[in-house]
Formats: C-alpha cells, structure tokens, sequence
C-alpha cells in the first residue's frame, strides 16, 4: 500500500489555479522564440541541478554546472563533486527527451536506470540496483535517525505498485499533485542505498514533463527546493509527513501544500527572469549597437549579466563562431569597459565590467519580492 493522495481544500485549488495560470502565461510567452530562450533554459537547467545536489551537500556554482553540461572542466568545483553534477545532468536530458516521447511506459527497469546515471560512479553503492537491506537516513548534524525506510522484501512489490500508480493512479488528480506524491512514494520507499533524494525531486519533474505543464527546465521546483531556508523546511515537510518510518497514511495534505507552495514560487520567479531577460537583452542591444560592436555580442553580455562569469568556448559555440573570431569580440568588449577577463589559457574567464556592474547594480535594486500564496 503506497501513502494515497489527499482531497484539496478550496484554499489549495485557489493556489492550484494560481500556478496554472502562472504556468499558462509562461506556455503562452515561449511559444513565441527569443534570441535569449536558449540561454535562459541553460540557466534554468543548471539552477535546477544545483539544486537538488546542494540538498545532498554537493555544492558548485552555476556558472561551473554550465562548464560540466558543455562537457568542459569546471573552474572551481572539485573533481567528486563533478561527477555527481554531470551524473545528475544526464539523468535530467533524458528525462527531457522522455518528456516527449511518443511512446512511453513508467517501469522499475526505467527508475533504476535513472538511478544509475545519476550514481554510476559510485559502484560500491550497487547503483541502479533495488537495495539488499534495511536503510536508515540520519540527521547530518547530530547521527539521530529520523527515518526508516520498509524491509528490503517489501521494496520490490512497493516499487511495482508504484509504477502501476504513475502509469494510470488517481488520473483525475492535478498533475501537481500527482507529482508530489510520486516524490513523496518514491523518496519513503528509497529503494536504493543512494540517490533516493536526487531521484524523488526527478521523477516529480518527469511526472509533470509526461503531462505536458512545461518543459521539465520551467516546471522543476530543484532550484526552489536548494535555496537556504527552503531546504530545511523541505526536510521539515519530509519528516512531519513520514513520521519517522514507512507507514502509509491519510495525512498528506501538508507534504502537497508545501510542494503547491513551492511550485508557486517558483512559478513567480521564472516569471520574473523570462520578462527580465526581454527587458535586459533590448538594453545591451542598444548599447552595442551605440558602441558600433557587432550585434552577435549581445548573448555575451546576456551570459554575464545573469551569470557571474563567462569562458569563451561557451560564447563561440553559442554563437558558432571561430575561435579568433570569439576571442576577439570579447577583447573588444573589454576594451569598452563591458568585461574584465581573468586568468589564463583553459582557466581564462571573463567577468563583469565597471560599465556592466552598473546595469546590473540598477537591476538589483528593481526586484520584486515573491509572495507566499497560503498567506
């Protein structure tokens, strides 16, 4: 018996309608293409992977995330953690092209795969295999366990009766609603001796990617979930619901607010950032054709404004360039005062200027607070 989805209140489908017609805008924006949709689902995907890792302790910057996904070695991040992020980048294109797959099943075969992509490196860790015994997650800070997952015999037919539950349960329900409670099933099953978290917050991004809300990079709440506070109270969500052990119950309205909750948010910031970046590209636009550069510049001072820095192999390939014409477009950028290029060689990098820091200090101070849809 896997833990059953819960009846909404009139106050969760005010806040449903809310995100869907958040999310509807947002479809309806896209379906007109931009010269900065591609860079902004970059961003979107790399803040989605920092994340559901930084939950775990795996710490890199966006801009690093960037590197891995472009297959280039990261500045900062360290060589462990690398792997974990291009692990759970993998993991995270195929559920983009599984999203819009013709033909499609849920499976264990399908979760344990995705388990594996994620995990591969670590084969101490039996990655992408159901585990042979009991597992216990811990506090970090203190060793206490706060929960324990079922006996290893009940995993396998939880894990069938799971997939028989994504492929046609509670078909009536909100897809966001479904999604929390697959991450919910999934995450208290943690059918694997690794991963569980990491995969629980993909399988409620594949979940809404399969109902076609939004590609999974606008529809993920990873980047919500990874944000200081958010994350302890995300625990907090976890731990409240599961009540220290596997024990399926009817008390799962506040695990699905919290995720409505976050799914709102998120939805407000992605707002944000898609008006944003029309607002940002039309101003560097008309500064550089007001500095007579070439017009193809702009994704550059695109890249750093929203970023902290910028490598020039993710410039010219952007932009399909050589690599003598990127290099000197970003030369001249400097000598405008738009970039400041540090370093040398593989390790050179381009980071704001005097002339950008003053955009982006004027941007700063327009930000608009997000609000809590339950208060």
């Amino acid at each position: 018996m896997l833990y059953e989805t819960p009846a909404l209140e009139p106050v969760d489908k005010a806040v449903l309608e809310e995100i869907e017609e958040m999310r509807r805008d947002l479809k309806y924006r896209l379906a007109e293409t931009h010269r900065w949709d591609g860079q902004l689902r970059r961003q979107l995907q790399a803040r989605a992977i920092q994340g559901s890792n930084s939950i775990e302790g795996y710490q890199a910057s966006v801009e690093d995330i960037q590197s891995i996904m472009a297959g280039e070695e990261p500045l900062e991040t360290s060589a462990p953690v690398a792997r974990e992020i291009a692990g759970y980048q993998q993991a995270l294109t195929f559920i983009q092209l599984l999203s819009r797959a013709s033909v499609f099943r849920f499976d264990v075969g399908l979760l344990n795969s995705l388990n594996f992509m994620m995990i591969g490196h670590h084969r101490d860790k039996t990655p992408g295999v159901v585990r042979p015994g009991g597992i216990y997650v811990r506090n970090s800070a203190t060793g206490e366990v706060v929960y324990e997952g079922p006996d290893a015999e009940q995993v396998p037919g939880l894990m069938d009766q799971l997939v028989e539950w994504l492929n046609g349960g509670d078909p009536d329900a909100p897809s966001y609603v479904r999604g929390a409670m697959a991450h919910f099933n999934l995450v208290s099953i943690h059918p694997w001796r690794d991963g569980n978290g990491r995969m629980s917050r993909a399988l409620q991004t594949l979940v809404l990617g399969r109902d076609q809300i939004l590609t999974p990079e606008f529809s993920s709440i990873e980047e919500w979930l990874g944000l200081g506070e958010n994350t302890i109270d995300y625990y907090r969500a976890l731990r409240e619901t599961q009540q220290g052990a596997w024990r399926p119950h009817g008390e799962m309205l506040g695990w699905v607010r919290f995720c409505l909750k976050a799914h709102h948010m998120q939805a407000q910031r992605v707002r944000q950032r898609l008006a944003e970046a029309g607002e940002i590209w039309m101003l560097l636009e008309e500064q550089v054709d007001a500095d007579g550069l070439n017009s193809r510049t702009v994704s550059a001072l695109y890249e750093v404004f929203v970023n902290r820095r910028l490598r020039r192999s993710r410039y010219q390939a952007d932009e399909g360039l050589s690599q003598g014409q990127a290099a000197r477009d970003l030369r001249d950028l400097a000598a405008k005062g738009w970039l400041r290029p540090y370093g040398e060689t593989k390790g050179r990098f381009y980071a704001p200027g005097p002339r950008m820091e003053r955009i982006k200090a004027d941007f700063a101070e327009r930000v608009t607070p997000l609000r809590d849809p339950y208060r």
